[in-house]
């Protein structure tokens, strides 16, 4: 447990972990002839973004993506020596500031190309050894979110126009996003992939031709028919290929185990206090659960301002001593009990798993998403701030 905390409720992060994944996806990628990205955004999806980044930096990452300046500012003295991608674009502002770190913005509009093209200075007033400043263009091909629409030729043509009278700007990549990369059954992204290679198409036309492209996310990289559409989209473009990782990196996704990878975190807390109570007493708020046998109640010191869902009252359970313990009755804002009557020999501070393995038996993120009705992503972004995070 984190020394500086002194209340028993920690995520464990396994450096192990995080850096076997890595190298599953990196030798992926390597496969498809692309370079991964390491997505480090939400603070690293709620595992610690400075920790995660130090390991991929040590196993050789280059290329980071975050979702915004912020982000990016909050780990530049990592970042200084590696790429760095800002996914969510420019806000009014922040063009400056982007350029002074030399962060790689992900822009979706003209208004933002103005942006960075004013930060700038142009060719003439600056040494003529200053290569042009990066920037990434992101095309909308169906999740209708950010990007120029790909059936947009009016907006790219005017964005390649603006990019032609900039020269101090350079068009490294074209990326879009996927919208249902982890089913093998849509039809979504495979259309995806061809409004992708219509705007490639478009900016050609008009004398664009970005040295990257990517696209792909962590279910990308195992979809053979997605990474063979991507390298041969790449190959006619005469780009090189990057993909962007994100909750692979964690080891979730779709079939984890089956493809080599390991949940990095584990997250744990205590038994604060023990009691036991009659048959027709009422546990938490408004008396959802109510003993139906004399029954022993544990107080664990974690609650849905830790992040722990309250949707989990009555439904999820936890680990203690290798065994199942069902939660009773709400999870409170700081607090949750659990029944623990068939578990013989507990005593306060037993260590208690609400993510993770103990003895023969494991809970994961996507066991609690489903018992919460929503995604692993969520469940780990989720896990608030004043829950240590601890590398081990």
């Amino acid at each position: 447990m984190n020394p500086s905390s002194s209340r028993p409720t920690w995520a464990e992060l396994s450096r192990t972990a995080l850096r076997g994944n890595y190298r599953v996806l990196r030798e992926n990628a390597m496969r498809a002839d692309a370079e991964a990205v390491g997505v480090i955004k939400a603070n690293a999806y709620g595992h610690g973004a400075p920790e995660a980044l130090a390991v991929l930096i040590v196993d050789g990452c280059a290329w980071f993506a975050v979702t915004c300046l912020d982000e990016a500012l909050l780990l530049q003295p990592q970042l200084k020596s590696h790429r760095t991608l800002i996914l969510s674009g420019l806000f009014d502002g922040e063009a400056a500031v982007v350029t002074r770190h030399a962060f790689t913005p992900v822009l979706g509009s003209l208004q933002q190309l103005a942006w960075l093209a004013e930060a700038v200075p142009p060719a003439e007033v600056t040494p003529s050894s200053a290569p042009p400043f990066p920037l990434h263009l992101e095309i909308d091909t169906g999740m209708a979110r950010q990007g120029i629409q790909w059936n947009d030729t009016t907006a790219l043509a005017a964005f390649a126009a603006q990019l032609i009278q900039h020269p101090q700007l350079l068009l490294e990549a074209v990326m879009t996003h996927f919208a249902s990369p982890e089913d093998p059954g849509s039809t979504q992204t495979a259309e995806q992939l061809e409004r992708l290679r219509a705007a490639l198409a478009t900016l050609h036309e008009h004398g664009i031709a970005p040295p990257l492209i990517h696209a792909g996310n962590s279910a990308s990289l195992f979809e053979s028919a997605q990474i063979t559409a991507l390298r041969d989209i790449a190959q006619q473009s005469g780009s090189r290929l990057l993909l962007r990782p994100g909750i692979a990196l964690y080891g979730y996704g779709p079939y984890p185990a089956e493809r080599g990878l390991q949940p990095v975190l584990r997250w744990k807390t205590r038994i604060a206090a023990l009691r036991t109570i009659a048959a027709g007493e009422a546990v938490s708020y408004n008396a959802t659960f109510r003993a139906t046998r004399p029954s022993r109640i544990a107080l664990l010191p974690v609650g849905y301002a830790d992040g722990y869902n309250r949707l989990l009252s009555n439904r999820g359970e936890v680990l203690v001593r290798g065994q199942r313990a069902p939660i009773a009755g709400r999870v409170t804002m700081d607090q949750t009990m659990v029944d623990v009557t068939d578990i013989a020999g507990l005593a306060v501070g037993d260590e208690v798993i609400l993510i993770g393995e103990q003895g023969s038996e494991r809970i994961t993120a996507d066991d609690l998403a489903a018992l919460s009705g929503t995604i692993a992503y969520e469940v780990l972004c989720a896990i608030g701030t004043r829950v240590p995070r601890v590398w081990v």
